[in-house]
């Protein structure tokens, strides 16, 4: 016979993991370490002798105070990575709030989620439940064991931080996926004139292999640095018969690359202001990739290109 108090517990649960998810990624920075922390926060929910109050303040409390313990943890490892470190790409965002839709798609970008790394994990977890969720300060403190107070004062000290250094975006997302698109058709195309019109003068272009992929650009800075890069990889990519998509990553335009089998390459994401791309990002490591689809061995794709 089932336990009606454990299926309570768990439809209320599976009705927030959205929201839990969304939380621990924009601490965490990665798919696969949010989802832990979600599956710890429901192995302590169900396990509870007591029934809290406010299901939502204790599951986001605890899911907050398990993905700091992780991020503290996490940064010995990434002072230790191989090249530039970015987030795990997240192609769709479990969790929607039609009132703070901006914000939580702002706060996705995988700019954002870099200017995050540079704050302490407590001021972190303030900034993202405060910021981006709209939790009040008593529930932040009880999530993170501060006053409400400290919570104050490491909320100021974070909205600083990030205030110095936040991304801008293309205001018109509409505007920002059309340029998307058409940097991408230029692409397939192999127009370099067209996609250096669509670079911004200082524009970057960084990659993220992790030692374990081809690196096709750790970092290039200037329209004719990155423009060089994109005239190398088209040939490549045309010899090994890569389909390239057009898709949101992380809340912002971005492209998936595949090979002729449909194996994942790379993933790219666009920073889009001022009427160009500011900055673009590829993911190349395998780890980072293999939650979204089947990764392809992208060093035999570069042998294969090479031919």
């Amino acid at each position: 016979m089932v336990d009606r108090g454990v299926m309570d517990r768990a439809e209320e649960f599976q009705e927030l993991r959205p929201l839990l998810f969304s939380i621990a990624y924009r601490l965490l920075g990665s798919v696969s370490e949010a989802e832990d922390a979600v599956q710890e926060t429901w192995l302590r929910f169900a396990t509870s002798p007591t029934r809290p109050e406010s299901v939502k303040a204790f599951l986001s409390a605890t899911v907050s105070r398990v993905a700091i313990d992780v991020l503290r943890s996490a940064r010995v490892r990434r002072e230790e990575y191989v090249g530039p470190w970015f987030p795990e790409p997240l192609l769709a965002d479990p969790y929607e709030d039609p009132q703070r839709a901006a914000e939580l798609a702002d706060s996705l970008s995988m700019a954002a989620l870099l200017l995050l790394e540079r704050l302490s994990p407590l001021e972190r977890a303030v900034f993202v439940l405060r910021e981006v969720f709209g939790f009040g300060f008593p529930e932040i403190a009880s999530a993170v064991g501060r006053s409400e107070a400290a919570c104050r004062q490491l909320a100021v000290r974070a909205r600083r931080h990030v205030d110095a250094g936040r991304p801008r975006f293309e205001a018109d997302r509409a505007k920002r996926d059309e340029l998307a698109g058409r940097f991408l058709d230029a692409f397939r195309n192999g127009d370099v004139g067209a996609l250096t019109s669509l670079l911004a003068a200082d524009v970057q272009m960084i990659g993220d292999a992790g030692g374990k992929a081809p690196q096709w650009a750790e970092r290039f800075t200037g329209a004719g640095a990155v423009a060089g890069v994109l005239a190398t990889l088209m040939p490549m990519f045309a010899r090994i018969g890569a389909q390239v998509s057009v898709h949101p990553v992380n809340g912002q335009p971005g492209a998936i690359f595949r090979d002729r089998d449909g194996g994942l390459i790379s993933i790219w994401a666009f920073d889009i202001a001022d009427g160009v791309v500011q900055t673009i990002r590829t993911v190349n490591n395998p780890d980072k990739l293999g939650h979204l689809a089947p990764v392809a061995d992208a060093w035999a794709a570069l042998r294969e290109a090479g031919n």
